[in-house]
């Protein structure tokens, strides 16, 4: 028997998860949900959708699972607090890993997480809950990534790297073995990160190091 759920949001994301979860899972998508304030259509994909604030008295948390398809805002912090509400009212979250990404049965993954196609994670390594992991990473043995988290395409993380929450790794960067991501942390596309780094900071390659984000500390990683 298939397993029902609700994907949040109406954006790429959303889409991308229907697919994955129609083609690729347990699950059968029924229905989409946005906060009302963004709701300006009754179908997408051939589903209905329903405002958040309403979504217990159509799909009650114990009937139906929800997924929330929101990408990395303000380092994560939006998809966590709409995780945080949707636990509230008692919904189990759903995750998806791709059948065409390799890892070892029995990995230690979290609730509303996504992993996608292509990636390598080897044995040990253990994903927190709403982390998005999106194709072609490389994840070594013994890898931590806590929750919140956007690991974005290509990106190396050596064995024993621990990922603060709440942070983002973008295209190609590379984490040194044994290195600790501090929480809400930003590493650049192209970064090499050889060293612990701090709590609320970005590091940058030196391609990207005009860029202009609100964080505490910017370290150029040269």
């Amino acid at each position: 028997r298939m397993k029902k759920l609700v994907i949040f949001g109406l954006g790429e994301l959303a889409e991308l998860a229907d697919f994955f979860f129609t083609n690729d899972s347990p699950y059968e998508v029924v229905a989409f949900t946005v906060d009302g304030k963004y709701l300006d259509k009754d179908k997408f994909r051939g589903r209905p959708v329903v405002a958040f604030e309403s979504l217990f008295a159509s799909y009650p948390a114990d009937e139906y699972s929800l997924f929330i398809t929101i990408g990395y805002v303000r380092l994560n912090s939006i998809r966590r607090a709409k995780f945080d509400h949707a636990k509230q009212l008692g919904y189990k979250m759903a995750s998806y890993i791709s059948s065409k990404t390799h890892y070892w049965e029995g990995m230690d993954i979290g609730e509303n997480s996504i992993i996608m196609e292509a990636n390598i994670i080897q044995p040990f390594s253990k994903i927190g809950d709403n982390v998005i992991i999106w194709n072609n990473s490389v994840i070594s043995h013994h890898v931590e990534i806590k929750n919140h988290c956007f690991i974005a395409s290509g990106a190396v993380i050596c064995g024993g790297v621990v990922i603060g929450e709440e942070s983002f790794l973008g295209v190609n960067c590379t984490i040194r073995e044994h290195v600790k991501i501090g929480d809400q942390n930003l590493i650049g596309a192209g970064a090499l990160v050889l060293h612990d780094t701090l709590n609320g900071s970005a590091y940058l390659s030196k391609a990207t190091e005009r860029a202009e984000i609100p964080i505490n500390r910017i370290w150029l990683m040269l």
